[in-house]
């Protein structure tokens, strides 16, 4: 609504947005959507969410699957974050994959719907096996924000924050924020959107902390690669995907209770 009162949210994307590292199957998964719902909850009771995200999706698969069904929703406030699975595919197209959220933007503020979306952090500052995939990041960002600028987007610049780079803000997969980074990015999408409460803190740095150097980080990287990139590579290689036979976790629009702060 244009006066920043929103009562019908749904989120749009991917293993992030559902909330994969904030929580796990069993006990459900939280994450920055459903803690963003939360703040919204806490303003303005009579809040309903929806979050249609499903791990392992591309863009096109986002746009595909969720878009059609979000619109039926008619939300006053989408998030659509989508795109770094297909930036670790071999054949990534920037411009394919920026051009299926901008159809997701054009389809949502057309409607009515506040858009917000996110830009995304270098993962080879997280992951140093993971560097080559700089480019390729900086590439799809450029066309996020382009995109955003063309329909009115917000656009969440988190990667421009120094503090997005450690390491206790992500899971120990380092390709999904643990419960501390899902915390920072809700709190950079209600910054950015002026909810009212919401303010710059998530900028901030984490107390200072020593970082393994030497023997301590090539053997930290080796058992990163044995835990996770290599089940990952495998699935890959057999077509496989961690969304495979998974549905949204939230399809319809529900109340939200505010949790405690």
């Amino acid at each position: 609504m244009s006066d920043g009162t929103f009562l019908r949210y749904v989120a749009l994307g991917d293993s992030q947005t559902e909330g994969v590292g904030d929580g796990d199957d069993t006990v459900g998964l939280r994450g920055w959507a459903d803690r963003l719902a939360e703040s919204l909850a806490r303003e303005q009771p009579g809040v309903r969410y929806a979050n249609l995200a499903v791990r392992g999706r591309l863009a096109g698969q986002v746009r595909a699957e969720q878009l059609g069904p979000a619109l039926a929703l008619r939300p006053d406030l989408a998030t659509v974050v989508a795109g770094v699975n297909d930036v670790l595919r071999p054949r990534f197209d920037a411009d394919a994959t920026a051009g299926h959220l901008e159809a997701m933007f054009a389809a949502l503020t057309e409607q009515g719907a506040r858009v917000a979306t996110l830009t995304f952090p270098d993962v080879g500052r997280i992951t140093p096996l993971a560097r080559p995939l700089g480019p390729r990041i900086e590439a799809l960002n450029e066309r996020i924000r382009a995109a955003s600028r063309r329909h009115g987007v917000v656009v969440v610049e988190a990667s421009a924050h120094p503090v997005v780079n450690d390491p206790r803000l992500w899971s120990a997969d380092r390709l999904h924020a643990g419960p501390v980074g899902h915390a920072r990015i809700a709190a950079a999408v209600a910054h950015s959107l002026a909810l009212p409460g919401s303010d710059d803190s998530w900028t901030r740095p984490l107390a200072p902390q020593a970082r393994p150097t030497g023997l301590g980080a090539a053997t930290a990287e080796l058992r990163w690669a044995g835990s996770f990139l290599g089940p990952w590579l495998g699935r890959r290689l057999r077509g496989r995907s961690s969304g495979d036979d998974r549905r949204a976790k939230r399809p319809e629009l529900l109340p939200m209770t505010a949790a405690p702060q």
